[in-house]
């Protein structure tokens, strides 16, 4: 991020602003299609493995309904979090205002068909959205990201619809479904070892895009602390509060217990590669069973994304902070489902959440472009809110070992 900003000032003053438009930026532009690429498969597939490895209809009635109910709402708590504080913060506010005045041109100029679209939606009645939801062809929405919804609403179908085959029928087609979960996150490595020259790419075309103004770096800065500050409050506040009003046990305790979990996740930034630790410890010092430990952890490994979430809530409404896009109530609604669900299909690996962004982001229609702002510095953000991630499944775990006794 720091050469791309360099390269890109460099080039603006010595007047080679060419240079990086035509051979420059376009590098960040096949990163940014990249994302695109991967989004569609990578939710269709997490989804359909995360929802089957529930074992059975019966135990997700009782103990999987319960776990899954309550990811959902801790999941609406931390996006409600993140959108209050980047509304309350308002850190791409910061942006001069003719800079946002000139971002949102282009955004107004390039919306096409999307207002026509916006427009017959609102002849359409207050249940068009449900209806929408689902696809007259699977083909024609998963070439569509800004139809995700029902991909997703797809994939908890055919999730469901594996359970409640038996493990027998299902059996030839589980190795399948793991087989391309695991070359779908493959590609997400690959191309998140594309990601620093796309960032570099990226950042040289958007410091020549703004002519060298550095008051979106403050921006970013304020962003960035509005990230962490919701990740705290979740992490050592709302757990540690609920743990002790919901579970009676010691917050102080819960706390203690879970810091270990927290650093090695820190230092993988991936749920995924926690797991192990995380089932064995939690059973061995904060006194969870086995049974609990074993369905619980990885079901919200895969499914429970608090931190992701609060991320993806504000790093959206910043980008279109930084648009100067007001948006409606039916479109932060549409955020608030679309990331709460999103979390259900996120990868427990770095760089996973990134794609779920630009998959919400296409589907209100905010510019994916903007991305590239909060890239830069998506890294250590990614560490800290992988803490959260795991720190609330512990929390849940805890929980519903407390309603089994």
């Amino acid at each position: 991020m720091a050469l791309g900003a360099l390269a890109g000032y460099v080039l603006l003053t010595t007047g080679f602003t060419t240079l990086v438009t035509h051979w420059i930026k376009p590098w960040g532009t096949i990163f940014i299609r990249l994302l695109k690429l991967i989004a569609v498969p990578l939710v269709f597939v997490s989804l359909i493995k995360g929802v089957s490895q529930m074992g059975d209809l019966t135990r997700l009635t009782q103990l999987g309904l319960k776990t899954v109910s309550t990811y959902i709402v801790t999941t609406l708590l931390a996006v409600s979090l993140g959108m209050s504080l980047v509304g309350i913060i308002r850190p791409g506010s910061l942006l001069p205002a003719e800079k946002t005045a000139e971002l949102n041109k282009a955004y107004r100029d390039n919306l096409g068909d999307k207002v026509a679209q916006a427009d017959v939606m609102q002849e359409t009645g207050p249940l068009q959205f449900i209806v929408d939801i689902i696809p007259e062809n699977l083909a024609m929405a998963a070439t569509d990201n800004s139809k995700m919804l029902q991909i997703i609403f797809v994939a908890l179908i055919a999730g469901i619809a594996l359970i409640a085959i038996g493990h027998e029928k299902a059996a030839p087609l589980l190795p399948v479904i793991d087989a391309a979960n695991a070359v779908i996150l493959k590609i997400v490595d690959f191309i998140m070892l594309y990601a620093p020259l796309g960032v570099f790419a990226l950042m040289a075309g958007m410091v020549t895009d703004f002519a060298g103004d550095t008051a979106i770096f403050s921006s970013l800065g304020l962003y960035a602390l509005t990230v962490v500050l919701a990740l705290g409050i979740l992490a050592f506040l709302v757990y540690p509060l609920a743990v002790q009003l919901l579970a009676r046990y010691p917050g102080r305790e819960f706390m203690k217990g879970i810091f270990p979990i927290q650093l090695l996740a820190f230092s993988t930034s991936s749920s995924a590669a926690t797991l192990p630790f995380t089932m064995e410890h939690a059973q061995k010092k904060l006194g969870i069973s086995e049974e609990t430990a074993s369905f619980v952890f990885p079901v919200g490994a895969t499914i429970n994304m608090d931190g992701t979430s609060a991320y993806q809530a504000v790093s959206i409404l910043f980008i279109a902070q930084l648009y100067g896009i007001d948006l409606t109530t039916a479109q932060l609604i549409s955020i608030l489902l679309l990331t709460v669900l999103a979390s259900i299909g996120t990868p427990g690996v770095p760089g996973g959440s990134i794609v779920m962004t630009v998959m919400v982001l296409s589907s209100v229609g905010i510019p994916t472009e903007g991305l590239v702002i909060i890239l830069g510095i998506d890294r250590p953000l990614d560490m800290l809110r992988t803490v959260v991630n795991v720190s609330g499944d512990v929390f849940v775990a805890k929980l519903m070992d407390k309603k089994k006794k």
